[in-house]
């Protein structure tokens, strides 16, 4: 398969003629009443929106649905300082024809991450704890899963490697806060490398980012500690005491930070706090930073965001006097 177009680095005015992956079909409404769609056409490098498609071009994206794979012929515009793609010709290709999970969005590669994980982890000194990380991240099958699955269907690090990379981020975030207010340091990177294990049966990454079944009845946090459980009750030998497995339940659990947030329990434990405010941190931050390169602007302000608690992102800058130096 050829190269996939560099998304984010398309400049206005660049005509295209390439497959892409649709990642959302969103329907909606105008204030006048008129109904319009627009899609969200992604590689592995990124996502852009087409322009709306009206009422009287709404047959041109029928049948187009979310996983779909389309060729698309158009130009790169702006509207309201945001691109997008107008589209000129669009046509479903068979599913045969490209492999769709060659078109989500990724983080690249993945290496560099494994070697940060499981040097920390290599740092893990208390046996028991240790024996129940390893129930996880000595079990390939685990690995392959897990440095595929995305963080999130959409919103941060929604992309392959997504979760693997969003781990990283809340164990150095997570591992910085515990050394300052002398906390177990392995307890809290154990925390961090169990708390989303969930997530592998709670989402989908084969033809788009969905969630599966269990992940819309039960959801991540509880998969998370049903999977822990799981997996200590497989043991011939019980690696660790029942507190100890209550203690990690609980982070597992608890790393939402609130009832109204998904979190059947709030923290109780410093340890659980450091985990929820580090993870929330790591989401935060990336949320903030996709919005400042993606986001539709209006002026120096993105539109209000619902992964940032419908707050807009300032968009000017300065260089600080950097360029008179």
């Amino acid at each position: 398969m050829p190269e996939p177009l560099n998304l984010p680095g398309l400049e206005v005015g660049t005509r295209i003629q390439d497959a892409f992956l649709v990642m959302d079909v969103s329907a909606r409404t105008s204030n006048d009443g008129k109904p319009f769609t627009v899609l969200s056409l992604g590689n592995s490098s990124g996502q852009i929106a087409t322009e709306p498609f009206w009422e009287e071009r709404l047959g041109e994206v029928e049948g187009i649905s979310t996983g779909s794979v389309v060729q698309v012929i158009g130009e790169v515009t702006t509207y309201r300082e945001r691109r997008q793609v107008r589209v000129t010709s669009i046509r479903a290709l068979p599913r045969e024809s490209v492999d769709p999970k060659a078109l989500l969005p990724s983080v690249g590669s993945i290496e560099r991450y494994w070697e940060r994980l499981d040097g920390w982890r290599s740092e893990i000194a208390k046996p028991r704890l240790r024996k129940v990380v390893d129930l996880f991240y000595r079990d390939d099958a685990f690995r392959v899963r897990y440095q595929e699955c995305p963080a999130a269907v959409k919103g941060h690090h929604s992309a392959i490697g997504g979760l693997l990379k969003h781990t990283v981020e809340v164990a150095a975030i997570a591992r910085a806060i515990a050394r300052t207010c002398n906390a177990d340091q392995e307890l809290v990177l154990a925390g961090v490398l169990l708390h989303d294990v969930g997530k592998l049966d709670s989402y989908r990454w084969d033809t788009a980012f969905e969630f599966t079944e269990p992940g819309r009845l039960i959801g991540h946090v509880v998969l998370g500690a049903m999977e822990l459980m799981r997996r200590i009750e497989a043991e011939p030998e019980p690696p660790c005491t029942a507190q100890e497995r209550n203690i990690l339940l609980h982070i597992i659990l608890s790393h939402h930070g609130k009832l109204e947030f998904g979190s059947p329990v709030t923290p109780m434990l410093l340890e659980a706090e450091i985990l929820h405010w580090a993870d929330n941190a790591s989401a935060k931050t990336a949320s903030f930073a996709d919005a400042g390169a993606t986001a539709e602007a209006e002026g120096l302000f993105t539109a209000p965001r619902w992964e940032l608690d419908r707050r807009r992102v300032y968009l000017g800058q300065t260089d600080w006097g950097a360029a008179d130096g």
